[in-house]
């Protein structure tokens, strides 16, 4: 039982020393490998990999963890860890390190396996479709030849009907909306527009997306105040409930975060059940700090 502990204390004293110095009133810091891997907890884990892959940033937090206990040793050599706030508030800085710590083995005893989150987040698709209800929707592309002044639409038809006439040749719908669509927000996807509902569009273009029904499907021209748009259908998805394998990712990370919540509030209800609160004595702090209420 003896052993464990001292493995620890080994392994720590093993960790790379990656900064190190003599500080007047400090005495000798050192910042190791252990120290950094615990403060980048708190970075979020999926931009952790840019931050610590660039030598500035990453050579500017070990120079700041090295600074922080620089100050915290100059700080304790000189007694003010003996400071009834100070050691108060260490003391909390410690329950909050400790019960963060508790609560991620909760959360991990509490997190069903991935084939029982499967089969409870079916469940729930099954017993809550009104939740996953889609409208109809349209996927296009669309290729928009601009008109800006009444003058220039007979030459921006001709335009619009040459490249009808292309696409309906056989030309390649996404190259032809890269090179001419004056759409700048779709023209660099290949006028891809992405899927939308009703109502999302100005009522010529909206009708003439729906209307289309079969993939590859090449409209007429359509003009809106934009001026002449020509339309591919890509995909439509029908009204009614999502397929569960669309949603499926996102239902497993609700039951398995319901299920961790859970473990955390069944946890905090058992404690809560334990505390005998003092009222007097809690009034009697707020009054030393705040003084005493108005009446």
């Amino acid at each position: 039982m003896l052993l464990a502990p001292c493995l620890v204390v080994a392994a720590h004293a093993a960790d790379p020393v990656l900064a190190k110095g003599s500080v007047q009133g400090a005495g000798e810091v050192q910042v190791t490998a252990a120290d950094v891997t615990a403060d980048v907890q708190r970075i979020p884990l999926d931009v952790r990999p840019q931050v610590l892959t660039q030598a500035r940033t990453m050579n500017q937090l070990v120079t700041n963890l090295y600074t922080r206990r620089a100050l915290a040793q100059r700080a304790d050599a000189q007694g003010l860890a003996k400071s009834p706030e100070v050691a108060a508030a260490l003391a909390l800085a410690r329950d909050k390190v400790l019960s963060d710590a508790l609560l991620v083995q909760v959360d991990k005893s509490n997190t069903p396996s991935d084939a029982q989150a499967l089969a409870m987040a079916r469940t729930m698709y099954q017993a809550q479709p009104a939740d996953f209800e889609q409208p109809e929707q349209v996927q296009v592309r669309h290729i928009l030849v601009a008109v800006k002044d009444p003058a220039e639409d007979p030459i921006a038809k001709k335009t619009a009907e040459d490249l009808l006439a292309q696409v309906r040749a056989g030309g390649d719908f996404a190259a032809l909306a890269q090179k001419h669509s004056a759409d700048p927000g779709s023209a660099a996807k290949g006028g891809d527009l992405g899927f939308f509902v009703r109502g999302g569009m100005v009522a010529e273009f909206e009708t003439a997306a729906f209307a289309m029904q079969k993939p590859g499907e090449i409209s007429n021209l359509v003009k809106t105040q934009y001026g002449y748009h020509i339309l591919q259908l890509v995909a439509r998805k029908s009204k009614g409930p999502k397929p569960f394998d669309e949603v499926k990712d996102a239902l497993i990370a609700k039951v398995k975060q319901s299920s961790q919540q859970k473990g955390r509030n069944d946890l905090a209800k058992s404690l809560e059940d334990t505390v005998k609160l003092d009222e007097p004595a809690v009034k009697a702090t707020v009054e030393k700090l705040v003084g005493p209420a108005k009446p």
